[in-house]
């Protein structure tokens, strides 16, 4: 089925969920689903016999400044086709349910995204940091973030935030 085809039936079968589309360059389809209808959404998508996204390829969050979005790649190996669904979240309580019951190896995915983005998959079985200390403030991809000096006394490795006369990149100025 070609791309106009596939959109025709996912607009039928996801309904209310399915906010908007749009084409991509690489022959994918964008996906911008409810948050709320979230589960149901991929639940659909992976059972339903003519669509068969059985296959989460990448999960990933993204940072726009104004709000948040998480974004999976799923892939329906029966097929042969792929789509991206973005969920947009609420830059301030940026939460989404998660889909562990869907896609099993998602945690880690879900996990690093919480960890680097603050982003809260709601239901995770252990939604807690996978890269930082449990004790770090903050979330690194975040635009708006600041970078500390130091950690528990140990400099961070960013010479130019400890000194106002060091250049970009450890060079002095």
């Amino acid at each position: 089925m070609d791309r106009a085809e596939l959109i025709t039936l996912l607009s039928s079968r996801l309904g209310s969920a399915l906010l908007s589309t749009e084409e991509m360059k690489n022959d994918d389809s964008m996906l911008v689903v409810d948050r709320k209808q979230l589960v149901s959404a991929v639940g659909t998508l992976k059972n339903d016999p003519a669509l068969g996204f059985s296959t989460l390829m990448n999960h990933l969050g993204v940072d726009y400044q104004d709000r948040l979005a998480v974004i999976y790649n799923l892939y329906s190996p029966l097929h042969r086709n792929k789509i991206t669904i973005k969920v947009y979240l609420d830059r301030d309580k940026p939460e989404v349910p998660s889909l562990e019951r869907a896609f099993h190896g998602i945690s880690w995915y879900e996990r690093e995204t919480y960890d680097l983005l603050g982003i809260r998959f709601t239901g995770h079985s252990n939604l807690k940091r996978l890269l930082l200390p449990e004790d770090w403030e903050g979330h690194p991809l975040r635009k708006d973030y600041v970078y500390p000096a130091s950690y528990h006394g140990i400099e961070t490795g960013r010479p130019d935030l400890l000194d106002d006369t060091a250049a970009p990149g450890g060079a002095d100025v």
